[in-house]
Order: C-alpha cells, then structure tokens, then sequence
C-alpha cells in the first residue's frame, strides 16, 4: 500500500521527537561533569576579567598622548597644538575612536592569540615584553612559597604530634606572627633592620635581576648572581606565606589525628611512623594541595610593592610601569596572563584534588 504524504509526516515526528531527546540527554550528561561546569566557569571569568580591565583602565585620566603632550608643553619650548601633533606622530595610535570598536577588535585580537604591541615601544609585541620579565617572577615568587611550602608542612606536622608541648607553642606563635605580618612590610624591615641599622646586607648591590655587565648564560657566576639579587624578593616572599602553611598544616594534621580510620590504624598493631605518613599525613595535606596550586597561579602575577622595593625586573614592576605610562596593550596583557594563570591554577587544583582523594571523582563524577 502506498504511504501518503500525511503518514510520512506524522511517522517522522517520533523519530524527530527521540533524536531532540537523545541530544538533549548527551548535553545533560556532559553538564553534569563538574569539569565541564569548572572549564565554562574558567571560560566565563577569563572574558569577564578581560572586559572589565578593558575599560576601567580606559576610565583612568590621562592617556599615553596626553602625558606626552604634558611633558612637551611642561618644558615651555613649543606649543600645545605642536606637541599634540608631535605625541600623535610619536605613537601612531587613535584613542578617538569608539571605544566600542576598540573593544572588539581588542577581543577579536585575544581570540588569535595576539596581545597587541606596546604603545611606548612601537613595534614591539606585548607577548615578548611579558616573556621577557615573566621568568624572573615565577622564580622568586615560586621558589618563596615552594620552599615555605615544604618547610609549613613539615613544622605543622611537628606542631600537632607534639600538641600542648613547648614545641607546639613556640611553632604556632611563630606561625601566627610571621602570617599577620604583611609582605611589603616584611621587605622594609629588611631593609631598614639587616641593610641600614646592622649593616648586615648590601641592599644596593643587590637590587636589580642581576649586575650590569654579568653575561647572561648558564654559567656559575650568572647563577650565583642571579642567586644574589633574588636572595631579598625569595626571602620576603618565603617569611610572609610560611605562616599560613604551617597553621594550615597543623589544624589539619590534627583533624586527621583525630579521624576513627587513625584509632583502627593503631588497633591493628601499625606502628606510628606508618601511620604518620599513610594515613594522617597524606589526608592531613589534601586541603593544602589546591591551596598551593592556586598560590603558584597567584605567583604569576608577583608582588607589585616587592618588586617595587628592589627593583627586580619581574612582573608586578614591569605592570607599575605601564601603568605610569598608561600602555594600555602591556596592563591588558599582565592582567590578562595572571588571571589565565589563576584560573588555570584552580582548575588544576580541582582535578589534583579529586585524583588524590577517590571519593570525590566517585560523588562529584570529576573523575570522568
């Protein structure tokens, strides 16, 4: 019997119907995934930071053209309309347009992977500038909190199994000091106690990355030089985050401590040193390691004021510049590759964290 043309239409609606709810239930599955939430989540905080640095950074007096301009006319050589003629000439770029245009060919530019160039060095390429200054940072600040990292862990483990002691005592009073105790304050007491009071440090000599006339290359004496000048940022950045880690340490070490899996643990004859390491070590620290992740994101974008106060040719000091030159391109793209780091620092974190406890992938699904 032949099928009418009605017949057709009314037995594609179920086969319709079925492939809508089929591609309907796979889209739920994907975003039951906490990864798939965390990564849209990531996506969503990266453009909204992009965007609002933007144009905050747009709402600032002044632009590079009138600073040029002020401080041609503030010598009383030429005139204002010659130093506007000649700041525009300088830098080449046209800040009249709408800012609305700007925007999107600002974006559109981030989507290709290009930051742009600096407005003050014409030519040159964001991307290269922040290469430039971004190893610096990740050393000193890294190596800062890795090794407090390391050496926290190891005091708040100290500090719980010896809860009540005088070992205990001395440790979290030191801990709750050094942590109450901002960085940049940390950096001038260094300054004014080690360098100028007790003589003890050449703070002059060791301002800087390293000392003019030293051949960058891996050889021991740009190492040791190298070494030298971060001594000061690697301290601070050591003494003002070990505090955390260690009261962070000791809180959860003596959480575990107290868990019936540690009280089983020691029914069953294992002896302390397993049970320290096994049990309540390995559980104590899980908290710590997202804390870490996101504390080696957050190093990327370096302290402003410490490397202000020595002069070290990191991020945060080359972000100070472009902000008293108002480069635009240079403060959009520091910004824009700390929060990139900071995100991805935190998506990380979250999958450390689920690998290392199973019965997060097991409840959440992040696993898969």
């Amino acid at each position: 019997m032949a099928v009418t043309p009605v017949q057709t239409e009314l037995g594609s609606v179920p086969v319709a119907r079925s492939r809508t709810a089929a591609a309907r239930a796979r889209l739920e599955g994907i975003w039951a995934r906490p990864i798939t939430r965390a990564v849209l989540k990531a996506i969503l905080t990266i453009w909204t930071t992009i965007t609002l640095t933007f144009w905050l950074i747009r709402l600032m007096p002044g632009n590079p053209i009138d600073l040029k301009i002020d401080e041609l006319t503030r010598e009383g050589a030429i005139t204002y309309d010659e130093a506007k003629v000649m700041a525009s000439s300088l830098f080449r770029i046209d800040l009249t347009r709408p800012i609305q245009d700007q925007y999107v060919e600002y974006m559109g530019d981030v989507l290709r992977g290009d930051l742009g160039s600096s407005f003050l060095s014409a030519g040159t390429p964001v991307t290269s500038i922040i290469l430039s200054v971004l190893p610096w940072t990740l050393f000193a600040v890294g190596t800062g909190v890795f090794l407090a990292f390391l050496v926290g862990i190891g005091l708040g483990i100290l500090a719980a199994y010896r809860r009540g002691g005088v070992a205990d005592g001395s440790i979290t009073t030191v801990g709750s000091i050094v942590s109450s105790v901002p960085n940049y304050l940390v950096a001038l007491l260094i300054i004014l106690v080690l360098g100028v009071q007790l003589r003890w440090l050449p703070i002059t000599r060791m301002r800087g990355a390293f000392s003019p006339g030293v051949e960058p290359g891996f050889t021991p004496e740009f190492i040791g030089d190298v070494l030298f000048h971060a001594a000061l940022p690697i301290s601070v950045f050591f003494l003002a985050t070990i505090g955390h880690w260690i009261l962070s340490m000791r809180g959860s070490t003596l959480a575990a401590l107290e868990e019936d899996y540690v009280n089983a643990a020691r029914a069953r004859g294992i002896g302390d040193a397993r049970i320290a390491t096994a049990y309540v070590g390995r559980n104590a620290i899980l908290p710590l390691v997202s804390q870490l992740a996101i504390a080696a994101g957050a190093s990327v974008g370096g302290a402003v004021f410490i490397e202000q106060v020595f002069v070290y040719q990191g991020m945060g000091l080359r972000l100070v510049k472009a902000i008293d030159q108002r480069d635009y391109p240079i403060m959009q793209g520091i910004v824009l590759v700390t929060t990139v780091a900071i995100v991805a620092a935190n998506l990380i974190a979250d999958l450390v964290y689920s690998r290392l406890d199973p019965r997060i992938g097991r409840a959440g699904g992040s696993s898969g």
